[in-house]
């Protein structure tokens, strides 16, 4: 089993007392052009999801974890969706707060750890993510971490009147090779 506990960050499942967090992170608007939101989230709602996260990816095709460092501080918070056991894949997605944690390793491993766990706990043989390709810093990231980009959705994201190409990003599994 693959250890969800790096140097810098633990990932855990979600906790009743993420609510606050969780609530403040779905309803920041600068968000909303990549999950795809248009309307804010009650508290109500996301207590309902948080009282549901504990069900299986292989029931639901998700799995959100937190990300916190070592103090137990939540950081951020990393997704697998649309988990495809036939044809071994998973998306993946990321955020973590603008704050003093940007630009320190958090998310690289975050993603590391979630990438080791897909491929050797789940036997998956790809993770993708989809990056703006305006978002240079996730582009770094995602190259920097043997991501190949694979392709591109031409004007796929509308957002502020415009639309914005958005970058296919993939990882295989190297036992899969």
């Amino acid at each position: 089993m693959v250890s969800l506990i790096g140097k810098k960050v633990v990932l855990r499942a979600l906790e009743p007392d993420d609510l606050d967090f969780l609530y403040t992170l779905e309803n920041d608007t600068g968000l909303w052009e990549i999950s795809g939101t248009q309307t804010p989230y009650s508290r109500h709602i996301l207590k309902k999801y948080l009282e549901n996260s504990h069900k299986d990816i292989y029931e639901v095709k998700q799995l959100r974890l937190a990300i916190c460092d070592k103090k137990e501080a939540l950081l951020g918070l990393i997704d697998l969706f649309e988990f495809d056991p036939k044809n071994q894949r998973v998306g993946l997605g990321i955020v973590v707060l603008k704050n003093k944690d940007r630009n320190k390793g958090i998310g690289a491993e975050a993603i590391d750890l979630v990438t080791s766990f897909a491929f050797s706990s789940l036997q998956l043989r790809q993770v993708y993510a989809n990056v703006l390709e305006d978002n240079m810093a996730s582009i770094h990231l995602f190259n920097k971490l043997g991501f190949s980009q694979s392709g591109m959705r031409k004007e796929w994201i509308r957002s502020d009147g415009q639309f914005k190409n958005e970058i296919l990003f993939q990882k295989f599994n190297p036992s899969c090779i």
